[in-house]
């Protein structure tokens, strides 16, 4: 299932990636033309896209469409419920366009979803919102009263920043007998000059004032004016000339405020006031009296503010000399800008994806357009980003780009880019434009969790307390956010007849393993169950750990002692010892076990207690009780040991068995148990028992022969009822008798048959070969494990 969802997401990337390159393929190059007039409100309507692009609504919507205009001159928004184009601000035509007509600026209509492009242009439509402004408010003509009648004098024209039937359209003066007006068509418009009636006379009237009126096209037409101030001069015959009438100079934009532009020059053959010449900025406009100033008497024409190659390339600058009788002459200065690469290349982002998921390729990240207003290669740009990303730029049309991933990314490997996209044009020196984004890698869940280690072992001492924390499992998902989130659980046992619910538990978000109740070593020394972590993605994925648990053995079992056996109310039978045995004879052996394990159940052994210390001694790792020295006619015919078995547990555990020996001569030497009170009154009479039983000897054969046959049948009768008493139970051992080893613990597995010879004169104690392994095996045979009842038997 997860297979199959990425590949549905792969071809839907896919599918978006050849939408993407249908678009572009599919680009609208031929532009489509809109109009509005110049200062509507914002908020006014301008196209409609749906009938326009032929789109519903929902599709149009669903495309987010948007509206990019080069160098944002234009400021539109698109309302996406209606397919409206509206306008965001006034738009002033002069502003925007000056005195170019038809005002028609560039944008496109740019469809995100698939990608498609619209060429397009809105023409500002002029209207009639600007006045005819002279820029003198007053014009002063100086004319000479020899000036014959019909003589033409150029006056200066109003500016109207309006165009077409808006703009400047006549003049009017007023009223006069000597003056009347005559308007002449030009490249720039019409020129007003004023055409004298009737020669002027000095002495009659020096100076004749009249008010000069502009009108332009509009309904209703508006109009400026200005005063016309001449004054009558004395006759001057002779007009200035300049040398040329028209001065072509280049300039560079980053030319400093007073650069010296041009010099023009002009010569007038009269003499005195007449030939003195003064230099003018005749029909400049508003922008040229801002740039250009000339020097009144040198001619030369200076810079006075930048100049900007991007915002005028040209200007044309008219230049009047006057002399000193109100005669002029004019040239023009045409000042060519000459551009340098002074602005550096802009980026416009459309469309951004700031995070995006792993696994996946050909994803559009961003589209984004680059301009520069420079011309020439200082206009023209390359644009590129690092070589080392999974990211590629692709051209578009119109100077856009497209941003594509171009291979499944890896968050675990890399979850963030910091992308720069470098534009740079081929001017010298070259600009350049770096824009930086960053995007972010989503995460999907394609991390199993993973164990720190591949299994576990645990150790816990047995009968410990419920609720004990035995362990940590842990984990790790180098997934992020919920698809990190590990969960732990306990797996259902392998082994059907282990009850895991009821002897651990674990915290299902730290992974502690706990015990549920006590562990007893003796029942289950070990156990084994699987642990699995799973993470909260979608799915989800898993993994598992196998976890070992061996419970470590206490020492909470004491020695138990097998042999000798100690019956209840009544005295063992004693262990007989021939009064010749030498050092080193073996009397008896303790046989005991424990049901512990390790050094729990290591034994050793030691003589508590005897009658008479230094006659015996006890070996210490396997209870062998042995003459520590020849005996003699002197020792006691009775004596009682005491042996202490000891485990080397922590506290160590401890037993003790008492031992009876009987010293002889010879087996055939009649015996007689006594009760348990009389020991001690028979150990303080040892010699008298010895002088009687050497009389009755000495006395009469007959007599010995009667007792020694009386004492034979009651030690047998005795001897029967004790191994009738102290026979091996039916059935197994108990479960807690384990690990045969070098200190004399008897294993579950082994039963041993134990006797004292009793013809050869030894005494010694002998151990015969297992009769059956496993003993206590499950499944044994009944009948077997019947026939074995009674082998553990003493003789």
């Amino acid at each position: 299932m997860e297979a199959g969802k990425e590949k549905d997401a792969v071809r839907t990337q896919r599918q978006v990636l050849l939408f993407v390159l249908l678009a572009i393929a599919q680009a609208d190059f031929e532009p489509r033309h809109y109009s509005v007039a110049e200062e509507m409100e914002s908020g006014s309507f301008v196209v409609n896209l749906l009938k326009d692009l032929g789109l519903e609504i929902g599709e149009l919507a669903a495309r987010g469409p948007r509206v990019i205009s080069k160098g944002k001159k234009l400021n539109l928004q698109v309302d996406r419920q209606t397919g409206d184009v509206l306008l965001n601000e006034k738009l002033d035509r002069e502003e925007l366009c000056g005195r170019t007509e038809p005002c028609v600026l560039p944008f496109q209509v740019l469809l995100e979803n698939p990608l498609q492009i619209f060429q397009a242009e809105l023409q500002i439509r002029d209207i009639n919102d600007n006045c005819p402004v002279f820029l003198d408010k007053e014009i002063i003509l100086k004319i000479s009263e020899s000036i014959p009648p019909g003589t033409t004098f150029l006056i200066e024209r109003a500016q109207d920043l309006d165009v077409g039937s808006n703009g400047l359209q006549n003049y009017t003066i007023s009223p006069n007998f000597h003056f009347h007006l005559k308007l002449q068509d030009s490249p720039d418009g019409l020129l007003p000059q004023l055409v004298l009636n009737k020669a002027l006379d000095r002495e009659e009237q020096p100076e004749i004032r009249l008010t000069l009126t502009a009108l332009d096209g509009g309904t209703p037409p508006k109009s400026g004016s200005a005063q016309v101030r001449i004054e009558v001069l004395d006759v001057n015959d002779h007009a200035p000339e300049f040398a040329k009438l028209l001065y072509e100079v280049q300039v560079p934009e980053d030319s400093p405020i007073g650069f010296l532009v041009a010099v023009v020059s002009a010569n007038d053959v009269d003499i005195g006031t007449n030939g003195e010449l003064s230099y003018t900025l005749f029909q400049a406009s508003e922008n040229i009296r801002k740039t250009f100033r000339i020097n009144t008497e040198s001619g030369e024409l200076l810079l006075t503010q930048k100049l900007d190659f991007e915002a005028v390339d040209t200007y044309t600058v008219n230049i009047q000399a006057t002399d000193g009788g109100g005669l002029s002459g004019g040239c023009v200065v045409f000042v060519q800008v000459m551009d340098l690469n002074d602005n550096p290349p802009e980026l416009t982002m459309s469309t951004l994806l700031n995070h995006i998921p792993e696994n996946l390729q050909d994803i559009v990240v961003a589209v984004f357009s680059v301009s520069d207003p420079d011309s020439g290669d200082n206009g023209r740009m390359v644009c590129f980003i690092q070589d080392d990303l999974p990211f590629v730029l692709k051209p578009s049309v119109e100077n856009f780009y497209t941003l594509v991933s171009k291979e499944a990314l890896d968050r675990e490997q890399r979850a963030e880019y910091n992308i720069t996209i470098t534009v740079t044009d081929l001017g010298s020196p070259r600009l350049k434009t770096e824009h930086t984004i960053r995007v972010l890698v989503s995460d999907v869940n394609d991390n199993v969790p993973t164990f720190t280690q591949t299994s576990y072992t645990l150790f816990i001492r047995e009968n410990n307390s419920p609720g004990l924390h035995l362990g940590t499992v842990s984990a790790t998902d180098r997934d992020a956010g919920a698809n990190a989130q590990v969960t732990y659980s306990l797996l259902p046992p392998r082994d059907p007849h282990l009850a895991l619910a009821s002897l651990v538990s674990i915290h299902a978000e730290r992974g502690h393993l706990f015990a549920l109740r006590a562990l007893d070593f003796e029942a289950l020394r070990a156990f084994e169950f699987r642990v699995g972590a799973a993470d909260a993605g979608s799915p989800a994925l898993s993994s598992e750990a196998l976890v070992r648990v061996v419970v470590v053995d206490d020492n909470d079992h004491a020695p138990l002692v097998l042999y000798p056996p100690a019956p209840n109310g009544s005295v063992p039978c004693p262990e007989l010892v021939p009064r010749a045995a030498e050092e080193g004879y073996l009397v008896s052996k303790v046989v005991a076990v424990d049901g512990d394990a390790g050094q729990n159940a290591w034994l050793s052994y030691q003589l508590l207690k005897a009658t008479e210390p230094g006659l015996f001694r006890v070996w210490a790792h396997n209870g062998e009780v042995r003459t520590a020295r020849p005996l003699g006619e002197r020792d006691a015919a009775q004596h009682r040991l005491v042996v202490l078995v000891q485990d080397h547990g922590e506290p160590a555990l401890s037993a003790s068995v008492t031992l009876h020996v009987l010293l002889v001569d010879g087996f055939s030497q009649p015996y007689l148990p006594r009760p348990e009170g009389a020991r001690d009154e028979a150990q303080a009479d040892w010699l008298t028992v010895y002088l009687v039983i050497a009389l009755a000897s000495v006395s009469s054969l007959f007599l010995c022969s009667v007792l020694l046959f009386v004492a034979l049948r009651l030690c047998r009768r005795r001897r029967a009822a004790w191994e009738e008493h102290y026979s091996v139970p039916e059935g197994h051992f108990p479960g807690h008798m384990v690990d045969v080893s070098r200190t004399g613990t008897l294993s579950q597995s082994y039963q041993y048959e134990v006797y004292l010879t009793g013809g050869s004169g030894t005494n010694e104690f002998k151990y015969l070969k297992p009769i059956l392994p496993n003993f206590l095996s499950q499944g044994a045979d009944s009948e077997t494990n019947a026939s074995l009842r009674n082998t553990f038997e003493f003789s």
